[in-house]
């Protein structure tokens, strides 16, 4: 299915029309080649706090480990939008949305292991079982035995965990699925480049400042500002190479990526919850996805002249179609919520 063909999609397919754009990359998570760097204001592409779009953060330590994990929180009430970031990013990419979720709902942006701030044993292991273990892990170690209702919202590779979690149906308030820009057959497709297009991309940056300008203007990033807030915790400064470099070393779990995206599809549409699924364009879906989306298995949006990380590209678009989904869905603060039914004497988890 090409981008032309648009009065072919389904009837319960929509097409958001955001602002800003840019054009879309792969399902995977790549970045593109090296782009030439002008001079600019430091000022322009100086760093922000997360305290501009979050409440509070916080290091979530796992019982008999020495694994901490970082989290982002926003919001006090209704359920929990519980985010997973892609490969290379940190939970910061959903800091311009959740300054907008969380007028409706809580939100929980997870640095995921070798990533961000987070910490543990072993940063490379990012086997999909790992990762699921992990997210797993924080959730009971945040909300007890008793978690408050869930919508999972994954980005590319965490999009990929979230699925995978979401079909362990160990999370009992699992409430919602949300899938950002990764399709099975897409990512597959995508992993014999990958390789190349990470050791084409630029490696070194005196300043964050820098860093923030070169994703800025032609690199994995180009929406200006969730680039200032969220590119820094995907830096670590280097010492004997007196620079900035990644923080997580993406070309050395090669051996993880295969794991990430086989029969995805399959496990997606086996999601007993609530599910939708975002793409930055018709070309990301394939063919089980397409007769599943035909089937009403769930609701699929084309948000266009947006890129890879839509939640960081149209954090206005991403926020409004989340909101949207927990109020189609009924989604409350204890799971569905069915009108008619007396609610419960405390509406807060």
């Amino acid at each position: 299915m090409d981008s032309s063909n648009l009065t072919s999609l389904p009837e319960n397919s929509v097409e958001e029309q955001p602002q800003q754009k840019s054009q879309s990359v792969s399902a995977f998570d790549s970045v593109p080649q090296r782009p030439p760097i002008q001079s600019s204001s430091s000022q322009k592409y100086s760093p922000v706090d997360w305290s501009v779009y979050f409440d509070k953060e916080e290091d979530v330590t796992i019982p008999d480990s020495n694994d901490v994990f970082h989290v982002y929180m926003a919001g006090t009430e209704g359920p929990v939008v519980f985010c997973l970031h892609g490969g290379g990013y940190s939970g910061l990419s959903f800091a311009l949305s959740a300054s907008k979720i969380k007028e409706k709902a809580r939100v929980v942006a997870m640095d995921l292991r070798g990533h961000g701030k987070s910490l543990t044993d072993n940063d490379l292991d990012l086997s999909i079982e790992t990762m699921c273990n992990d997210v797993l892990a924080v959730i009971k170690a945040l909300y007890g035995d008793s978690p408050p209702a869930i919508v999972l919202v994954g980005h590319s590779m965490g999009g990929s965990v979230a699925v995978h979690v979401a079909a362990r149906k160990s999370l009992s308030s699992l409430a919602g699925l949300v899938v950002v820009d990764v399709v099975e057959g897409t990512a597959m497709s995508s992993l014999i480049h990958m390789q190349k297009i990470l050791s084409s991309r630029m490696q070194h940056f005196s300043s964050t400042e820098k860093a923030i300008e070169w994703n800025v203007r032609g690199g994995s990033l180009r929406n200006i500002d969730s680039a200032r807030v969220s590119i820094p915790t995907t830096l670590k400064y280097d010492d004997s190479k007196k620079c900035y470099v990644y923080r997580t070393r993406l070309e050395e779990t090669e051996q993880y990526w295969k794991g990430w995206y086989e029969g995805l599809s399959d496990k997606f549409l086996s999601c007993p919850a609530a599910k939708l699924l975002l793409l930055a364009g018709t070309d990301r879906l394939d063919r089980a996805l397409t007769i599943g989306q035909m089937q009403g298995k769930f609701q699929m949006v084309v948000v266009r002249h947006t890129g890879h990380a839509i939640q960081a590209y149209a954090p206005d678009e991403f926020a409004s179609l989340i909101i949207n989904f927990i109020s189609r869905n009924r989604i409350g603060p204890h799971g569905i919520e069915i009108p008619g039914l007396r609610k419960p004497a405390f509406s807060k988890a």
